[in-house]
């Protein structure tokens, strides 16, 4: 099957079973991968990123965006909003079925590691120091370096890019983000990368798994957004 839709949809599996892969590896009791630590992890995110425009330009998304923020943006700069809704909901429902896949993947480990704060961090991001209205706008900075940066590498500006280097830049660009700006939130800058697996840990019977913290939950989904509306009129406002 290729259609955008499932493109969408199967990247962005790709993406967060990948993503959430290696934080679990890194965080869970009893894995090899036990405090391998954050370059592991921003390393694990820019591969997965990458790994994720491929799928799903294979599979039928030649926009491959996997990640709400960066479909609002270029909705409002394109002016063309037909995609919106049908690439959120192949979005969410991606990352959910991703999260849900690494739950299986790392089954024994659930049990082996005590801490429920550390379960709830492989599935969703949380501050470092909680001040919702700052933690809001280093999201938001995130978000729109990203869809910036995503818009400086396919742009004419650039000199264009060989098949295939762009979505290994894009990687590229995720890993800067996280080394950069990822310290204060654990850089969600994307709405189904962080509401989709919380959803999954709120569901799945994850062994002492504790609470899904849905009092921050907001902010990965509203202040990506808003970085991707600030994007997306700037990239307007110069194309």
């Amino acid at each position: 099957m290729l259609s955008p839709f499932w493109g969408e949809f199967l990247g962005t599996l790709v993406l967060i079973t990948l993503g959430t892969g290696v934080v679990a590896g890194a965080l869970l009791e009893k894995s090899k991968a036990q405090n391998a630590g954050w370059i592991v992890i921003t390393t694990g995110w820019a591969f997965a990123v990458m790994l994720g425009i491929f799928t799903a330009k294979t599979f039928g998304s030649q926009d491959a965006h996997l990640n709400p923020a960066v479909t609002l943006a270029f909705a409002i700069q394109k002016g063309e909003w037909q995609n919106v809704l049908p690439f959120f909901g192949a979005q969410f429902s991606g990352a959910f079925v991703g999260a849900t896949i690494t739950w299986l993947h790392y089954l024994p480990h659930w049990r082996e590691t005590q801490s429920s704060e550390l379960k709830l961090a492989v599935f969703s991001t949380s501050p470092a120091i909680r001040r919702p209205f700052a933690n809001g706008i280093s999201e938001m900075l995130g978000t729109t370096m990203l869809v910036v940066g995503v818009y400086v590498i396919f742009s004419r500006g650039s000199g264009g890019v060989t098949a295939g280097i762009g979505p290994f830049l894009v990687g590229v660009l995720v890993w800067a983000i996280g080394l950069s700006m990822g310290g204060t939130t654990g850089y969600a800058i994307n709405p189904a990368r962080d509401l989709g697996p919380r959803l999954a840990h709120a569901i799945l019977p994850i062994a002492g798994k504790g609470s899904s913290d849905w009092q921050y939950a907001w902010v990965p989904v509203v202040a990506p957004l808003a970085g991707g509306a600030i994007a997306g009129f700037l990239l307007k406002s110069v194309s």
